[in-house]
């Protein structure tokens, strides 16, 4: 059988009734966080039609797949997340959540069917491969860390004679155009760190301001300082975002409080950023507070890193999705996105690349359509058979 990109994405579009269908049950029992025992028996059930070698995770969830090729060489990985999200869902769909509180509002049940569909494919073509091709699926991508539990159990060395050398990944996104494949060399998406603070002052009568010290101007004193913190000293072609998504102090109209509490975020994309702006936070607060003789007490909770692309990898990418589905279809991004991704971890192991599979559902302009995450998104199942094919050509271009 050739290694023929015209006759393989054909192979993903006849096999698509059946990637869909395994798409929709996951969707029906969305799973949360680390522990995932009915996806992982879904997955280990599809992968027992197939010649590939299964380990499951010990402190999670996953599930590991080698597919041994023909003759020997490396080894290349394909990862798919498997996790939901705690989104209670209002899409309407037929194949609507059946689990209150918990929903595939990230497409990770569509990253699962497409990475079993390419399974499929290249276990027909395994004769094509020099080398392994390591299924990676994984539990926890939503801020769990998952990647990262896989790979301090020894994910990059499940094949001892060839360790992981290459790894791709797929994401669908509802708000870029269905079958486009959109791809950055560099960094391709942020890192994601939180942050938590009390502002500590002295409770009071709230009719004798002068005799308390009121830490609720000083808590909007500070959410303003880090706006102008980040647009008068974060370099604009380095970029960063600090957004205080929570804030709560007091308990009625008449007391002054003696705490306020702040939370946020902090996205980057570089390390360097990453390290300044973390700790610009903090000064700031501490600072502002100070000024007005009050304490600040501080929690840094570091999140994933930057997702960074490898430059080649991303430009095979763009190569192979033109082969696959036309030059179209092929687009390389202009910008990053600012969410965060836990293949980061592989990524600053391996060289490789993740990509953006437009889902957006037909008769909706992109722009408008309800983004991943929330509660009404929807994803076209016309585009899985790209995703399909892609992660296919990637390990059977990667193992020539």
């Amino acid at each position: 059988m050739p290694n023929d990109p015209a006759e393989l994405f054909s192979a993903a579009r006849d096999d698509a009734d059946r990637t869909i269908d395994l798409r929709r049950r996951l969707h029906r029992h969305p799973e949360i966080g680390l522990q995932l025992p009915q996806t992982q028996a879904t997955v280990l059930d599809a992968l027992a039609e197939l010649p590939i070698e299964v380990t499951t995770g010990k402190s999670l969830s996953s599930v590991v797949g080698v597919l041994r090729g023909g003759r020997p060489g490396p080894t290349y990985l394909l990862r798919a997340d498997m996790d939901a999200l705690q989104v209670f869902e209002d899409s309407d769909l037929p194949f609507a959540s059946e689990i209150p509180g918990a929903m595939h509002a990230c497409g990770h049940d569509t990253h699962v069917a497409m990475l079993l569909g390419a399974a499929r494919l290249l276990a027909e073509r395994r004769d094509l491969l020099a080398g392994q091709v390591v299924l990676m699926f994984q539990p926890g991508e939503e801020g769990q860390h998952g990647a990262r539990y896989m790979l301090e159990e020894g994910l990059l060395d499940v094949v001892p004679e060839a360790p992981v050398s290459g790894a791709f990944a797929v994401h669908t996104i509802s708000n870029m155009p269905s079958g486009t494949i959109n791809v950055r060399p560099g960094p391709m998406m942020a890192a994601a760190d939180q942050w938590r603070m009390t502002v500590r002052g002295r409770g009071g009568h709230a009719s004798m301001p002068h005799s308390a010290a009121d830490p609720i101007p000083v808590a909007a004193e500070i959410v303003l300082a880090l706006q102008s913190m980040v647009t008068r000293r974060v370099d604009v072609f380095d970029p960063a975002v600090v957004t205080v998504a929570h804030i709560t102090a007091g308990s009625r109209d008449n007391v002054i409080p003696e705490t306020a509490f702040l939370e946020g975020t902090i996205r980057t994309l570089s390390a360097e950023r990453r390290r300044d702006v973390v700790e610009a936070v903090q000064r700031v607060a501490t600072h502002v507070a100070a000024a007005h003789e009050m304490t600040v007490t501080w929690e840094h909770i570091a999140g994933y890193p930057v997702t960074v692309n490898d430059v080649g990898v991303a430009a095979q990418v763009l190569d192979t999705a033109a082969r696959l589905l036309g030059e179209q279809q092929a687009r390389l991004m202009p910008a990053p996105v600012m969410g965060a991704e836990d293949f980061s971890y592989l990524l600053e192991r391996v060289p490789g690349a993740m990509a953006f599979l437009g889902a957006c559902p037909p008769g909706v302009e992109p722009a408008g359509a309800p983004a991943n995450h929330s509660n009404l998104v929807v994803f076209d199942e016309e585009a899985l058979p790209a995703g399909v094919a892609l992660y296919a050509q990637m390990a059977l271009d990667a193992l020539r």
